[in-house]
């Protein structure tokens, strides 16, 4: 564990890990070796998750045989089905994905060890499932099957959305967006499943954790907020003024900057253009334009750069998205990183524990309760 004392543990290093480098000089954004660029624009999200997960890129065989076993996954148990039905339609659905992943951990336990890929395999297939059940349940008054015949949980996930088959550009775009979001080392949800699993609890136990981590506004839930502030303008004229004056107020403004990145987030570029390019398929005049204008200004202003959230937030929007369905998204992809590090934690076990400095008052007597004020 490191030493070095900073707020919010920026800088510290609290473990080891081979799974992704963030920010590295030289090395950027990185799966188990795989610069991002090259997965983004080479690989599907299957391969991705097979990288990290068994730690290797599949072959031909083994890609076709999972995404084989991830479409045969796909089902819910009908008590869980009943659960996602009892909870009401005005609930965040990260909260929805949190109860689903604990449901099914108890519906499915994993009682030893030995389970965990069949775990990790399961919630991989099930959260699409489990979101878009219960969104459709709610809003269209449908009981959904949730088996559908795609071949990636990219198109499963639209095709259950839209009551449909996407369109080949929205399914390799949301299977892009699956990768950029797939892995980030120990960010906070990421550490808090590393923290839970440190403790020898159960997988569900450490994903459910870790959706309540990416639930927060500073962690998942940027792009949400980055979409209702590019809907704000109706044109990039609007967004320059309206931007810099909340500039000039101190407001806070989601999508821009990295806790870890100081330059640029490498994720940002594929994000911006495939919002470019499902922008001109709309015929959108409006949304991606705002956001350029918005981005220039921040760097203008403040210097801050687009992280990935900001053109993802468009991205999602022009494929018929609702906006608070994004993060949840965030879960459907960053499963494959929380398992790999519940995998590599639990190989080399170590109760994480650190040290706090302590800024309370000095060791006071004891005042027998008839003496107090």
């Amino acid at each position: 564990m490191g030493q070095k004392k900073t707020g919010g543990l920026a800088g510290v290093i609290a473990g080891r890990s081979d799974i992704c480098t963030v920010g590295q000089e030289g090395a950027g954004l990185t799966y188990r070796g795989y610069d991002i660029y090259d997965l983004a624009d080479n690989a599907c999200f299957e391969e991705v998750a097979h990288l990290l997960h068994h730690g290797h890129l599949p072959n031909a065989g083994e890609l076709a045989a999972y995404r084989e076993r991830l479409k045969s996954l796909r089902s819910l148990p009908g008590a869980l089905k009943r659960a996602l039905e009892s909870i009401p339609a005005g609930t965040h659905p990260m909260d929805v994905l949190r109860t689903g992943c604990s449901v099914l951990g108890n519906l499915e336990p994993e009682t030893e060890f030995s389970q965990q890929r069949d775990a990790a395999d399961r919630l991989l297939s099930a959260f699409p499932s489990m979101l878009l059940y219960w969104h459709r349940f709610h809003t269209d008054h449908k009981r959904i099957e949730t088996s559908t015949d795609d071949d990636s949980v990219a198109g499963h996930f639209l095709h259950l959305l839209h009551d449909a088959p996407p369109s080949e550009l929205h399914r390799h775009t949301l299977d892009t967006s699956l990768i950029l979001y797939a892995e980030h080392e120990f960010n906070a949800s990421t550490f808090t499943a590393r923290v839970i699993t440190a403790t020898l609890s159960d997988f569900h136990s450490a994903i459910a954790g870790a959706i309540g981590a990416l639930r927060g506004p500073l962690h998942g839930g940027a792009n949400e907020a980055a979409m209702e502030l590019i809907q704000r303008f109706d044109s990039p004229q609007a967004a320059e003024t309206g931007v810099r004056g909340m500039l000039a107020r101190r407001e806070l403004i989601m999508g821009f900057g990295h806790r870890v990145y100081t330059r640029v987030d490498p994720r940002n570029s594929v994000n911006k253009r495939m919002s470019r390019r499902l922008a001109g398929e709309v015929d959108d005049k409006r949304l991606y334009a705002v956001s350029e204008a918005i981005e220039r200004v921040m760097w203008e202003e403040k210097k801050l750069f687009a992280n990935a959230d900001f053109y993802s937030a468009s991205v999602y929007h022009f494929m018929g998205i609702p906006t608070y369905l994004f993060t949840p998204i965030f879960v459907c992809s960053r499963i494959t990183g929380w398992s790999a590090h519940v995998f590599e934690q639990r190989a080399d076990n170590k109760l994480i524990r650190p040290g706090a400095e302590y800024t309370g008052p000095s060791l006071k007597p004891w005042v027998p309760l008839a003496e107090r004020d």
